[in-house]
């Protein structure tokens, strides 16, 4: 998906969601933080984007969702 948003948009690279956070709380539980494309991607106003950044934002939700 990633080779899919730079065909569309050269520069989105900087912007693409590649890191995943996870931190222990105090509290002994952990949590896993990612940045949304949805959000990111639209600053670049590439309607060609959108759906990309539709489907990436689901599977990372996903992703963290089954954790």
């Amino acid at each position: 998906m990633a080779h899919q948003a730079i065909e569309q948009e050269d520069r989105i690279g900087v912007l693409l969601p590649c890191n995943v956070l996870v931190q222990e709380r105090t509290n002994g539980k952990v949590e896993v933080s990612a940045v949304n494309p949805m959000e990111t991607m639209s600053a670049v106003q590439n309607q060609n984007l959108e759906a990309i950044a539709g489907e990436v934002s689901l599977k990372l939700k996903e992703a963290i969702d089954s954790l």
